[in-house]
C-alpha cells in the first residue's frame, strides 16, 4: 500500500477555482475503465448535492473510495472536508494531485486495492465514508462496513451510490421481492434510506442501468446477538429463499428449534420474516 501527500504540477489549479473536470480529464487523457467499474460524473451542482447529504462536512474525515479523476472528491474538499482517497488506479494520481496542491493539507491519496485496507487503520477518529463506489466491488466493501462484532463503528455514515437494483435491496422491506440478505445485514442495527436517484445520463460514458444513493447511519445494536450468527442465518434463509424456512435452515445447528421457540413457524419463507424476528432467532442461537 503506497500513500501519498501529492504535490502536482504548479499551475494547473487555483483553490477558488479549479478548471472543469473535463478539461482536467482531457489534459491527462483519460477514460472510464470498464474493467474497475469506472463512469464519471461531471455535474458540480450534482456533486455538491451528494456531498451534503450527510449533513456538514467542514473539518470532518471523509474517506472516499475509487475517486477516479476526482469529481466528488473536489465537491468533497469544497465542502471543507479532509479526505483519505483510495484509488487503484494509476492514471488518475496525476489528476488527483493537482486537486492535492489546489486544497493544501486537505487530501491524502493512498494507492491500493480498498477491499484489501482497513479503514480503520486510516483514521484516530471517527469519519465519514462517501463514495461513487465501482460497480463491481460496491457491494462486497458496503457488507464489509456493516460487518464486525464491535459497534458503534468508526464511521459516522455510509453515503454510497449502487445501481439502483442494489441500492433498493439495502433499503427493502419484508414482503417484496428486493427484501433479502442484504436489507436485514443493513437494516439491523442501521438506519438506511434512499437518499437521492441519479439518472444513467449524469454519467460518461452512461451506464445500463440507473443508479441511485443510498445513506447510512448507525443505529443501537440489539443486545446479546453476534453478527456471525446473524449471517450464518441470513445465508442460510436467504440462500434457499424459495424454500420455507424448515429447509432452508434445516443446516443451521439449532435454527429450527429456535424457530418453534419463537413462535415462528417454519413454513414461512425468509422474506416474510421482519428484520427483527431475524434478530430474534440469531440472539436465540447465540445464547444456546
Amino acid at each position: 500500500m503506497a500513500v501519498y501527500r501529492l504535490a502536482g504540477r504548479g499551475g494547473h489549479l487555483r483553490n477558488d477555482h479549479p478548471p472543469p473536470l473535463r478539461e482536467v480529464i482531457a489534459r491527462h487523457g483519460l477514460s472510464a475503465s470498464k474493467a474497475l467499474g469506472q463512469n464519471f460524473l461531471f455535474d458540480e451542482q450534482l456533486l455538491d448535492r451528494i456531498a451534503a447529504i450527510p449533513g456538514s462536512l467542514d473539518g470532518k474525515d471523509v474517506l472516499e473510495v475509487g475517486p477516479g479523476p476526482g469529481g466528488l472528491t473536489r465537491a468533497l474538499l469544497r465542502a471543507g472536508a479532509n479526505v483519505t482517497a483510495i484509488e487503484m488506479d494509476r492514471r488518475c494520481l496525476p489528476a488527483l494531485a493537482e486537486l492535492a496542491e489546489a486544497f493544501p493539507g486537505k487530501l491524502k491519496v493512498i494507492e491500493g486495492d480498498a477491499l484489501k485496507i482497513d479503514p480503520k487503520t486510516l483514521f484516530a477518529g471517527e469519519y465519514h465514508i462517501l463514495s461513487n463506489l465501482p460497480y463491481n466491488i460496491g457491494t462486497a466493501l458496503f457488507t464489509g462496513w456493516l460487518s464486525g462484532e464491535a459497534w458503534p463503528p468508526q464511521w459516522a455514515s455510509l453515503t454510497l451510490m449502487f445501481q439502483e437494483e442494489v441500492a433498493r435491496r439495502i433499503v427493502a422491506e419484508p414482503d417484496t421481492s428486493a427484501y433479502g440478505r442484504l436489507a436485514v445485514l443493513a437494516q439491523w442495527r442501521s438506519k438506511a434510506k434512499l437518499a437521492m436517484k441519479v439518472h444513467r445520463s449524469a454519467f460518461t460514458p452512461p451506464p445500463k442501468v440507473m443508479s441511485a444513493i443510498v445513506h447510512v447511519v448507525p443505529g443501537e445494536a440489539p443486545e446479546g446477538v453476534s453478527m456471525r450468527v446473524l449471517e450464518r442465518v441470513t445465508e442460510g434463509a436467504f440462500g434457499q429463499r424459495r424454500k420455507m424456512l424448515r429447509q432452508s435452515l434445516k443446516g443451521v445447528p439449532g435454527a429450527l428449534d429456535a424457530l418453534e421457540a419463537l413462535g415462528i413457524d417454519a413454513q414461512r419463507r425468509a422474506e416474510t420474516l421482519s428484520v427483527a424476528e431475524f434478530v430474534s432467532v440469531a440472539k436465540a442461537l447465540t445464547k444456546a
